[in-house]
């Protein structure tokens, strides 16, 4: 018998002359093929029908996707069964990196294998009951007592040490429970003293170092009016036929300070002009005092010297200038020109050149008439309320200006009045 059996044997082999072949499938690249899936949770049933995606990609055009073959497409697969939704996860493209997967189907009566790539994904779920919940927040003292428990489980002798001094250290709020309302009440006391936002408001805007102001003022040249700057009684004690006597030129000699670039262009314009104006002349006459005031003040004379150097003033401007900027101390009779009132005299002067300039000053020269910083000089006019910036093409128009000035910042003083917010401190970050 066990020759016969060897004999069946090796007729069958000897008879047996099929071979297995592989091709690689000829269907169209971007047509639907197999999809291989991988469930690292709960698996389907078999069941479970699924239907396969493409993710539309903006940086590539139709031809570009057409040339790509079907397991190189970006595409999801998603399916659901009655409790749980099945889609393809983040970890898909992850995991393909790197590596192809083929399928072959082999054909029994050919004995031809047929593979084809397809493309790997590996399939997530998410509980349809537990959709559109939101988490539980957690607080900070859950958070520490997690934080505590896992210290004293897991951490260090060091570690648990610590938590042990932070656990004493600990405030019982119920031992406070019998002092809040006496703490309370200590507390309103305390604040009936405070000023409202209104009242603290209103002592800064009274306290700023400026001339007198009209917050309320409907146009730019009533929120400062001249004689807040120049009292009636100096403003009489000047006048301006002298320099429309004498011309642009030689008008400059009349001025007691004439080393202002400013102050000549303007009096040059102004005198040059077919209707010169005299309340500009006369305004320009007071700044030009006003600078030589400062610059003989800063250099600290005695009272007897300034007003020797002051002669060529009218008297009553030059008592107006000591009274309203300088200090005297209970120690000594002589005039002093403090920070506050070198500020205070500065900004009654910025005040009286936005009046010439019909409000728009150019500040950069004005700094360097005085000799000081343009940055410190823009400060100044903030604080007068004006905004620093360039003309508009309507601004140009209106000061009748060349189009070549709209590069040059100018101070600006609009309506409403509007005076500097304090800057906010920004928090130190941690190390």
């Amino acid at each position: 018998m066990a020759t016969a059996a060897a004999s069946k044997k090796r007729k069958r082999e000897d008879g047996d002359d099929s071979k297995v072949s592989f091709v690689l499938s000829n269907q169209p690249k971007q047509q639907v093929g197999p999809v291989l899936a991988s469930f690292p949770a709960a698996k389907p049933s078999t069941s479970t029908t699924f239907d396969c995606y493409r993710i539309a990609n903006k940086r590539k055009t139709t031809e570009d996707v057409g040339e790509l073959d079907f397991a190189e497409l970006q595409t999801l697969i998603a399916g659901e069964t009655d409790a749980v939704d099945l889609f393809s996860s983040v970890e898909t493209r992850r995991a393909t990196v790197g590596s192809r997967y083929f399928v072959g189907v082999h054909n029994k009566k050919t004995g031809v294998t047929t593979i084809r790539q397809a493309p790997l994904h590996i399939l997530t779920q998410e509980v349809k009951a537990l959709k559109g919940l939101e988490p539980a927040p957690v607080s900070v003292l859950q958070r520490l007592e997690a934080r505590a428990f896992l210290g004293e489980a897991f951490g260090t002798k060091k570690a648990k040490e610590a938590i042990k001094a932070q656990q004493r250290n600990k405030i019982d709020i119920s031992t406070m429970e019998s002092v809040a309302d006496h703490l309370q009440e200590r507390v309103l006391n305390s604040t009936k003293a405070l000023p409202s936002i209104e009242e603290a408001q209103a002592t800064a805007d009274s306290t700023r170092l400026v001339p007198p102001y009209n917050a309320d003022a409907p146009i730019p040249s009533e929120i400062y009016p001249v004689h807040n700057m120049i009292p009636l009684t100096e403003w009489k004690s000047f006048s301006a036929d002298m320099f429309l006597a004498a011309g642009s030129q030689h008008g400059r000699t009349l001025l007691p300070f004439q080393r202002s670039k400013w102050i000549n262009q303007h009096l040059d314009f102004i005198c040059g002009s077919t209707s010169p104006s005299k309340t500009n002349i006369k305004i320009l006459y007071y700044i030009s005092c006003m600078m030589l005031f400062r610059n003989l003040a800063l250099r600290h004379l005695d009272k007897n010297v300034l007003q020797e150097k002051l002669n060529a003033l009218p008297s009553v401007v030059v008592d107006g200038f000591l009274s309203r900027f300088t200090e005297t101390t209970r120690a000594s009779s002589q005039p002093q020109f403090t920070p506050q009132k070198g500020t205070l005299l500065l900004t009654h002067m910025f005040a009286l050149c936005l009046h010439v300039d019909d409000f728009a000053t150019d500040t950069e020269l004005i700094a360097k008439d005085l000799g000081q910083p343009t940055h410190a000089m823009n400060m100044l006019f903030k604080s007068l309320g004006c905004k620093i910036s360039k003309l508009t093409a309507m601004d140009l128009r209106r000061l009748d200006l060349p189009n070549s000035t709209a590069a040059t910042k100018r101070a600006m003083l609009k309506t409403p009045l509007e005076f500097p917010k304090p800057r906010a401190k920004r928090r130190r970050q941690g190390p």
